[in-house]
Order: structure tokens, then sequence, then C-alpha cells
């Protein structure tokens, strides 16, 4: 048995499940922002957001926004007080600040269809690149994925291991399909936890 994916722009009804599935990943690492920090995420480019449903609910979120290369969010603070909402890719970075994928579907592949996602959205805007910041000793599940460390970067604010990396936006992304589909029911398999400031395999 399967149930259908679907990845769809934030609503107002999602944010529980945003707030709760942000602070089982985070909480952990001593990293989890609250509601008021991760909706003005949001705010700043609601068109970079997304949630990712499977069959008839939530299973996972993606918060991204255009940012200047080398910058990134302070997790203390509310997004529209540190950058203020701007139309288009000034900046031609995309900054993935958090992707999660609920615990019992992690294993599956819905991390990947997020980020395929966010690379379509990235060409389609014109950005050039995409930044994150890995947390928890994720880095190298992020170089396989094309990110490159910028040793030079020290992320305050985003624990001891944190890195700071980027890629350019693949050129090369017809050829995939869409991030929709089917998922299998059943167990996941067990996977390495890999944070961008959060687990989502």
């Amino acid at each position: 048995m399967s149930d259908v994916v679907h990845i769809r722009p934030i609503t107002d009804a999602d944010w529980d499940g945003i707030v709760a599935m942000e602070s089982r990943a985070y909480t952990g690492l001593g990293l989890s922002e609250g509601r008021a920090a991760l909706r003005s995420r949001a705010v700043v480019s609601p068109s970079t957001c997304f949630v990712l449903d499977v069959g008839f609910g939530p299973a996972g979120y993606l918060l991204a926004m255009p940012y200047p290369a080398f910058r990134y969010p302070d997790l203390e603070r509310a997004e529209e007080a540190v950058v203020p909402p701007r139309p288009g890719p000034a900046s031609g970075n995309l900054h993935l600040h958090d992707i999660v994928i609920t615990e019992e579907l992690r294993g599956r592949g819905l991390a990947q269809r997020l980020l395929h996602h966010l690379a379509l959205t990235a060409r389609r805007r014109g950005d050039e690149r995409i930044s994150l910041i890995a947390v928890g000793h994720s880095d190298s599940f992020w170089s396989a994925r094309g990110f490159t460390a910028h040793p030079g970067i020290s992320p305050g604010g985003y624990g001891t291991n944190a890195v700071y990396m980027s890629k350019a936006v693949p050129t090369d992304l017809g050829a995939q399909p869409e991030p929709t589909g089917v998922v299998p029911r059943g167990p996941s398999s067990p996977t390495k936890r890999a944070d961008v400031r959060v687990p989502c395999p």
C-alpha cells in the first residue's frame, strides 16, 4: 500500500504541526527556535517555504529564504528584524534554513524530494547558489549531496560543530520528475541523522 506525496506552500493551518516537528528535531541539540521565529522565516519568502504532505497530512517541511552569501539567520531573532522582505533573488543565494521529515517517515527519500523541489524553485527564481548550515556533524551528509564547506565562516549560535556550506544551483534538473508521487507505507529503514540545523533523511 502507498500514500500520495505532495509538496505545497505553507498555510496558517500548518504551523502547529511545523512547530511540533521542529521542536522534536532541535530541542535535543539546543537549537529550537519557537513559533514566532519560524513563522518569520516563511513571511520573508513564502514562495520558497514548503510543506510535504504524505496521504492526508503533513510529514515534513522546508524553510528557505533569499540571503546574501555567507550570511545566515540569527536563531534568537525573528526574520523581519534581520532581513527585510524583498521580491526575487536579490542576492542570488537561497539559504536552506530548515528541513525536517517527521520521525516515522524518515528513510523513504522524502527529504530528497523536498531538496529537489527547492533546487527547481531556486533555478526558476534565477538564484545561483543554495547555502545551509550543517549541524550535529552532518557536513559529510551534505558534502555527498554536492555542498562545499566554507571553513572561514563560523556560524555563531548554531552549536560547536556547525559548518556553513553551499553549492551551485544544479542546471540538469529537467530530466528528473517533479517531486510528487507515492511513498510505500510500513516501517522506515534506519538512516543516519542529517541536520541542516535538522534531521532530514
